[in-house]
């Protein structure tokens, strides 16, 4: 049975912790379902691991409704959450709801989410009466980072810390069903946590939150432009591919691969007819 939004919203009232991972394929989906997260993200940031831009703010609804489709094939348990792109929902509250019901009607996923706070809360409540799960995401909301300033950590003046707490309660009251704090101070994201009955999921804000969001190619260290203070490298992938593919290249050129293992054989009957009809045209 697939993880639903109770669930999540259940982990936090047994004080359990929620690990969330972000997805983009087929394969890393099913290998993190597989793993047993039950909570996936396919986030825009796939604009910047996946598709090379240097932000979110050039990802698509196309690109975004491609890779949810790949990952909801993959992951056949967890609670797959999609990132709505850039201006997908920031001009109007009917163009945010359109968009949000494509991203569960054509793409497959069980939530969205969103960011922004308070001028946002109006907007998430009527794509959560829609029946749409919404997540909010407030702090250093990537798709703002030229107005931000760049990718700071936010919070951290009283006006700024008071503002952040009036944006969770909003975005909580407008229904959304748990909220994602990016590059908070960790005292306060407890003091958010403590206020709020939904779930606050991490990244950058510290071991207080319900939960802890990374993107994969960072914890896996296959994206190597730049590792985030956030990030834990679990692994380092690229370094395997690298040694992979130096291999592979070697092994080429060197005639070593592929060998008898790698390769096909045919009956030797049709073979020798085979060469016998070559030969034939051959002396023709």
């Amino acid at each position: 049975m697939r993880v639903s939004i109770n669930d999540i919203r259940d982990m936090k009232r047994k004080g359990q912790r929620i690990p969330m991972i972000t997805a983009y394929d087929y394969p890393t989906a099913k290998l993190a379902d597989e793993a047993g997260i039950p909570f996936i993200l396919v986030g825009d940031s796939l604009g910047q691991v996946v598709l090379g831009y240097e932000s979110t703010v050039r990802v698509t609804m196309e690109d975004m409704l491609h890779h949810i489709k790949a990952v909801m094939r993959g992951a056949q348990r967890a609670l797959v959450v999609a990132d709505m792109p850039f201006m997908s929902y920031q001009t109007d509250i009917p163009t945010a709801m359109r968009n949000a019901g494509r991203m569960l009607q054509e793409g497959g996923a069980g939530a969205v989410k969103l960011e922004g706070g308070e001028h946002m809360a109006e907007t998430v409540r009527r794509i959560v009466e829609c029946g749409i799960p919404v997540m909010g995401h407030i702090g250093l909301t990537p798709q703002s980072v030229h107005q931000l300033g760049g990718y700071k950590v936010q919070g951290k003046t009283l006006k700024a810390a008071a503002k952040l707490i009036r944006d969770a309660q909003a975005l909580e009251e407008a229904g959304a069903f748990s909220i994602v704090l990016e590059s908070v101070p960790a005292s306060l994201s407890r003091i958010i946590t403590d206020k709020l009955a939904i779930p606050t999921i991490g990244i950058g804000a510290g071991l207080h939150c319900d939960g802890q969001v990374q993107v994969l190619h960072d914890m896996l260290g296959i994206f190597t432009d730049f590792v985030p203070k956030h990030a834990k490298r679990y692994a380092n992938v690229a370094e395997v591919f690298k040694t992979a593919m130096t291999q592979y290249l070697k092994e080429v050129q060197e005639g070593a691969f592929p060998t008898a293992k790698e390769s096909f054989t045919m009956d030797e009957a049709v073979l020798a007819e085979l060469n016998a009809g070559e030969r034939r045209v051959a002396s023709d």
